[in-house]
């Protein structure tokens, strides 16, 4: 595997190997040894899987007090990937990137924690996978407003489905020192 700094300080774009013929492929999606050798996390606490159709855009999201490092990838379909820092002191505090992650060439997102997450699929549909490092908790959300105007994310969609609770997340600009990730 191939492992990318990308502009953000942690977040890594990771490149498995693909050893494909007539039949189709194999990918190594994880390797316990491999990846804390590229400096990735060794062991998951939750596992997650989700599907959705063209035009859905999930995000973006974070846990404040146990913020979670997450690896992405999509297992079926394709979707464009946003991290966002909200790392207090961070010297990219507030700036964002974007990946398109697909499932033809089988690349993996790592978010650190303290970043907020989220996606928009471009795909029919998409089976986004990701292991987080932390356990969700539902009392610990926060997040940033997809459509912040500050941070003018170019989103691949022009009337993105989105949550309700998403829709009502804040601004960047909104957010308090305790509305951000606590991370060490």
């Amino acid at each position: 595997m191939t492992v990318r700094e990308t502009t953000i300080p942690g977040v890594r774009l990771v490149e498995p190997r693909v050893h494909g013929d007539a039949r189709g492929f194999f990918v190594e999606t994880f390797q316990a040894e491999r990846y804390p050798e590229a400096g990735l996390p060794g062991a998951w606490a939750q596992l997650n899987h989700s599907r959705s159709r063209r035009g859905t855009l999930r995000g973006l999201h974070t846990q404040i007090r146990n913020p979670q490092g997450k690896l992405v990838r999509v297992a079926r379909g394709a979707i464009y990937d946003v991290v966002l820092d909200l790392r207090a002191g961070s010297p990219t505090f507030g700036q964002w990137e974007a990946h398109e992650l697909d499932d033809e060439a089988h690349r993996q997102l790592w978010v650190p924690p303290g970043l907020a997450h989220g996606f928009c699929v471009t795909s029919e549909t998409a089976d986004v996978v990701y292991a987080c490092t932390t356990l969700y908790d539902a009392e610990d959300e926060g997040g940033v407003i997809w459509n912040d105007p500050d941070l003018d994310i170019p989103w691949p969609v022009e009337t993105p489905l989105v949550s309700e609770k998403d829709q009502r997340l804040p601004r960047l600009r909104d957010l308090g020192a305790n509305d951000l990730p606590q991370v060490a």
